[in-house]
């Protein structure tokens, strides 16, 4: 590629972060407001007490774990899918990692506000940190939720590396065409990086090496929040198959999100020449693939239950099925598995809008799994005397909504202030591949100092 076109993908994917419209301005001021309408209702409620929320005997996990397993579930679609197209070098791959690996890191650290949130005293969450006390008091290393803390702490420091890494060129190429304090800021996070061979050379191997290792760290914490239900004897939760029907959901409903991001910003900030249909179209083709392994899930812990005949599971069967959850359940069945099969598994469906109608169908619909997990099996343990009935109040609700505003807000202003689309791996992808003796990450060198 010529330098003309080398400027170019720098003009295109720097613009957001070099100009500011209105818009912008308004969006942050709105979604701004929501995110302190539900801190302020966080407050309300930590100064009245949990009496305000719909948390009642015998069911005390309802919103707020939903919403805690649906955020960590939604990371998936950064890292893991990321690393994996990395490792096997899919070319198509360039203007979508960094689009995936921020939501990982905005899904995960919203997702990991929620067990503060439902505890009655937050401020003595760092009880589950395990550090020396007067009186040897420890956290209870045989509970899952003090496991919890391990998997999510080491995913998001091991996500936000594998975030960072891959900004150091980008970051410098912004610092070369700023001043003033701009320049100061965005130099001390490139780190000095001059694009030297030695540089693109220990780039590429730190880039390699957490691309390996962040993939089971992704698939161990789903697996570790899917231990939250099945270490605990409640009916349909106590289960062999949760981990890897949790780390399934969780790719599906982190794939949706995925292709939602990607469609606002190619909307918003011009970025059609990027982001093309081919990318929705392979990205489409591996939200139906998790499509069908969902439903394969839930077919085979339906079967199972239904076979078994166990009183207690066949009454939360039934409840979801045909009784008050039913209208939820077949909700999720034709968001999960209806509409993506239908969409796209039809070549000429299967376009920008289609993926994103399908995906918007998945959000919801693995928002309603996740809330159908737990409520209904609380809700219906094995002594009749036992059961009770669940009613979200606005406080939760509110608070669910300032969620999702804080995701789009904390994903606009990364927009903003960070190329949301790799400039140097763009470059790389542009060269002919048939470079003999010479690495792409090599060739980058030359590209980064052709237009910095």
């Amino acid at each position: 590629m010529t330098s003309a076109g080398h400027r170019n993908i720098s003009d295109d994917l720097l613009r957001p972060l070099l100009h500011t419209s209105w818009r912008f301005y308004t969006l942050v001021v709105c979604l701004g407001a929501v995110v302190v309408t539900g801190l302020g209702t966080w407050v309300y409620q930590m100064w009245n007490g949990f009496g305000l929320t719909g948390i009642r005997w015998p069911i005390f996990w309802a919103f707020y774990v939903t919403n805690f397993v649906f955020w960590i579930g939604i990371s998936h679609a950064g890292t893991l899918i990321s690393a994996i197209l990395r490792l096997v070098n899919a070319r198509w791959r360039r203007p979508v990692t960094r689009c995936a690996e921020v939501i990982t890191a905005f899904a995960l650290m919203i997702g990991a506000m929620f067990p503060i949130i439902h505890l009655g005293r937050p401020w003595l969450f760092f009880w589950l940190i395990p550090y020396p006390t007067n009186r040897q008091i420890w956290p209870n290393f045989r509970s899952p939720l003090v496991w919890d803390f391990f998997a999510i702490t080491t995913y998001l420091a091991g996500s936000v590396l594998f975030l960072y890494l891959p900004m150091i060129p980008d970051l410098a190429l912004v610092r070369d065409r700023s001043a003033g304090a701009r320049k100061t800021i965005y130099g001390a996070l490139a780190l000095g990086w001059q694009g030297t061979t030695r540089q693109w050379h220990r780039l590429e191997s730190a880039m390699q090496i957490m691309a390996i290792a962040i993939i089971p760290v992704a698939v161990s914490v789903h697996t570790v929040v899917s231990f939250d239900f099945s270490m605990a004897p409640v009916p349909l939760w106590h289960s062999t198959i949760f981990g890897p029907y949790f780390v399934a959901g969780a790719i599906f409903s982190g794939i949706a999100a995925l292709i939602i991001a990607m469609a606002a910003l190619r909307k918003f900030l011009h970025l059609e020449e990027y982001l093309h249909p081919v990318h929705f179209e392979n990205l489409g083709k591996l939200l139906l693939m998790m499509s069908l392994l969902w439903a394969y899930f839930i077919y085979n812990e339906r079967l199972t239950t239904w076979y078994g005949n166990e009183t207690s599971e066949i009454a939360v069967l039934r409840v979801t099925q045909s009784g008050s959850f039913a209208p939820l359940y077949w909700t999720m069945i034709v968001c999960n598995f209806v509409v993506p099969l239908t969409i796209l598994s039809c070549r000429r469906l299967r376009t920008i809008t289609g993926c994103v109608v399908a995906s918007f169908g998945v959000v919801i619909g693995m928002w309603l799994e996740r809330f159908l997990i737990i409520v209904p099996s609380l809700g219906h343990k094995y002594l009749p005397y036992t059961w009770g009935i669940y009613r979200p109040r606005p406080v939760e609700i509110i608070i669910t909504i300032a969620t999702f505003a804080a995701m789009v807000l904390l994903y606009t202003l990364f927009a903003k202030f960070v190329p949301i689309i790799s400039v140097w791996e763009l470059k790389v992808g542009e060269h002919p591949p048939h470079l003999p003796g010479r690495r792409e990450e090599e060739f980058a060198q030359g590209l980064w100092r052709t237009q910095p």
